[in-house]
């Protein structure tokens, strides 16, 4: 399921995108795909492909999501390091991010277990907007750190408040929305564990790209 955000939103991709570069090329590599046949399976263009994994361009976040969905991994194994050293430190400004008009995800990390694997995003909310999932694979895992999150069920969705935390089965539809004039500040973590192990945790190709499906102004 791809991700689409709001009408007339800006969608980027932060950072020169060398790290995506690197993953793409390794990634396509270990599918045994051709540019073409993976332009054709994403939907993305030839062209647009070969300078993603030359490191020029600027990915869309469709473009992204349309690529995980394509080689059947999640978004992580595209924006962050693949190496798995012991300490792992990611500074704010190094971390890959992702996003539309109402929401932005910074990949911080992707942790691979031995029950599959777990997502770790620092997530912004712009207030103005309503973000609606159909439904993904996984749990998810919010902890709010600022602002007021309304998120759960389209029609009994409850707050949360800085400090606050909430898992739900990300399987259903649910909502996300800034609450007031402040921007929500949180981490999400997205956890595909106990999902099957065949794939190395990589079952989550639909996962955060299925998170926010979409969004709508609130006038």
């Amino acid at each position: 399921m791809r991700r689409r955000g709001g009408e007339g939103g800006a969608v980027r991709c932060e950072r020169d995108g060398r790290r995506l570069a690197a993953n793409l090329r390794i990634l396509r590599g270990v599918a045994g795909l051709s540019l073409s046949e993976l332009a054709r399976r994403s939907g993305v263009a030839k062209a647009t492909l070969s300078r993603l994994e030359s490191g020029a361009g600027n990915p869309t976040l469709e473009t992204v999501f349309s690529l995980s969905e394509a080689l059947n991994v999640p978004i992580a194994s595209l924006l962050a390091d693949r190496a798995d050293p012991e300490i792992v430190l990611v500074r704010s400004a190094d971390a890959e991010a992702v996003g539309d008009d109402g929401v932005d995800l910074r990949i911080l990390r992707r942790i691979v277990l031995p029950t599959g694997s777990i997502e770790v995003y620092d997530q912004r909310i712009r207030p103005g907007t309503r973000q609606y999932s159909h439904g993904h694979s996984g749990r998810e895992h919010h902890i709010v750190t600022q602002g007021v999150l309304r998120l759960g069920p389209p029609d009994a969705p409850y707050e949360l408040y800085p400090g606050d935390y909430a898992c739900f089965s990300a399987t259903h539809p649910h909502c996300y929305e800034a609450v007031g004039r402040e921007e929500v500040v949180s981490v999400l973590l997205l956890d595909h564990t106990g999902e099957g192990t065949a794939r190395n945790g990589r079952r989550s190709a639909n996962g955060v790209a299925g998170h926010h499906t979409s969004s709508a102004r609130r006038s």
